[in-house]
Parts: structure tokens; sequence; C-alpha cells
């Protein structure tokens, strides 16, 4: 009988890593945002965006721009509150440091600043900026413009005020990290889907997509010196005309969709359903909570 060989190795205390926040989600990113392909890097504008609908749906926002650079950085710009920039109590550092290099810092945990949020509820936009080989931030608020930059998670300049504004908002731009990610080249078209999506779930936020990579004349065409292709989301029907769209190609049984509106019991969760029959044997049923596709 041969000897059974013993697996090598030793296993104590000194190889047990203790990774902390932003290196955790740098080491193991897929747990954050599903993958490092295309899809998590569209994720990763996904979860900013989800910030400024959050504004939205507390009553503060009304337009959001996503811009893609020519660098395929992007850029998501909202006329929110903008973050908060005084020092944290606690922790005894800008509130935007807090929540842009923090796990778990933000303020959807309290149920007076966000009443209803989507998300990962404080750890969505440190995850992206964790993600990135550089980010930064500017905040509009209280007459000034306030700047922070960030590199792979890290702040590497304080929070500064760099001028005056009458604006409010926030504007963030990152740079997806290469190292981490398999493709960092952004489709304009699946950007559009998700935020043609959230412009009907939000009736009255304008949503504009700007893709700077590509330039069209007045018959869209290619051209040098001409506008960026741009998309703008926006509607007053919401959730009816989403189903309108969705049902666009197919023969509706009545003109106008069946819609639906209340609250609980408590008149703490409201509920919104839209309804449209069609000739089609196949059903189209979408659902979500906080504009979250569930």
């Amino acid at each position: 009988m041969s000897d059974i060989e013993k697996p090598q190795g030793d296993y104590s205390a000194s190889n047990i890593q203790v990774l902390e926040g932003i290196e955790h989600v740098r080491k193991r990113p897929a747990m954050y945002i599903g993958d490092v392909g295309v899809r998590g890097l569209h994720h990763l504008v996904y979860e900013v965006v989800d910030n400024s609908i959050d504004e939205a749906m507390a009553g503060f926002c009304k337009e959001i721009t996503v811009i893609i650079h020519e660098d395929n950085s992007i850029t998501v710009r909202d006329d929110g509150r903008g973050i908060p920039v005084d020092i944290h109590e606690k922790e005894q550092l800008s509130a935007l440091e807090l929540v842009m290099t923090r796990l778990g810092a933000g303020g959807k945990f309290d149920k007076n600043t966000y009443k209803v949020s989507g998300g990962l509820h404080g750890v969505g936009v440190s995850c992206v900026n964790a993600l990135s080989s550089r980010c930064t931030v500017h905040v509009y608020r209280d007459g000034k413009i306030y700047l922070q930059e960030y590199e792979k998670g890290v702040a590497i300049t304080p929070v500064k005020v760099i001028g005056e504004t009458e604006d409010r908002g926030t504007e963030t731009r990152f740079w997806p990290d290469s190292t981490i990610f398999t493709t960092t080249e952004y489709r304009f078209d699946t950007l559009a889907s998700r935020l043609r999506e959230l412009a009907y779930l939000n009736k009255g936020v304008r949503i504009t997509l700007i893709d700077e990579r590509e330039r069209l004349d007045e018959n869209g065409h290619q051209q040098q010196e001409a506008r960026y292709l741009t998309k703008t989301f926006y509607s007053e029907g919401g959730l009816t005309e989403f189903v309108q769209f969705l049902d666009s190609n197919r023969e509706p049984l009545h003109p106008e969709p069946i819609y639906i509106q209340g609250t609980d019991d408590a008149n703490t969760t409201p509920v919104e359903i839209a309804i449209q029959y069609n000739t089609s044997f196949k059903e189209n049923i979408h659902s979500y909570v906080n504009n979250i596709n569930t």
C-alpha cells in the first residue's frame, strides 16, 4: 500500500487576512456589484444614479444628467440637495468623505432623510469609488462649490471650496479601474434602457444621457463637428406610459391602461399598478420595489 501524501501548508493565525472596507471591495468586487464584466461595469453607473433618484423620490431632484466621456469615464449630475460637506461629529470627517470612502456610511438608515430609497444603502457610491482608478465629486450647496478627489477609493485631497454658485446638487465623475474590470467601454443602449425605465418609474424627473464619444449632425450622421449623441427621458404619465411603451408593438384590447393607486392601512407604503391587455398570449410582467426590478 502506498503512503498517502499529507497536504502541505500550515493553517494558523498568520494565515488569516483582515480586509477592511475599501480594501475588501477591491479584493472581492463581485460580492458588491455582481461581476467585473460588462454587467458590473454598468452597475457602477446605476449605483450613482440611484443616489440621484433617491433625491427625486424625496422630492428634491428634477434633473439628472449622465455623460459618457471620450475616455469612458462617467459623470452623473443632479439638482438635488447636494451631499452634506460639514464635519461628522463622531468621525470628525466631512460627511462627503465619509459617504465616498466608508462602507455603511449614508443617509438612508434613518427614516427622516429618505422615507424611500434604493441602491446598496450606504455601500453603493463608496463601492463605485473603490472600483475606480480616479473619482471626483463636486457638491453645489449653500452657495458654494465643494470639491474632493479620490484614487482607488481613498481621498487624496481634503474637501475644499473652489467657487460660488446659485446651483445645488451633486456631480460625480469616475474612471472605472481597468485593472479590475475586463472591459471599461460603456454601451450607450444599455445605459439608455435603464435610464428610460427610471424615467417612467419616477414621473416628472428628466433624465438625460449624453455620449461624448459620438457626434451626430442634424440628420443623425456621424460628424466631427456636431452635437453629441443625446437621449432625454421624461414621463408625465409614469406607469401608464411605461405600459404603453412596453405594449407598443402589440395590439391593445383597450386604448387606455388600467391604473390603480393606493397605500397600505398605515398609509406608509404607496402602491401603483398599471395593466393593459392585448391580443398576445404571452404575459409581460414587470415589478419594482423602490425602483429596483424584483
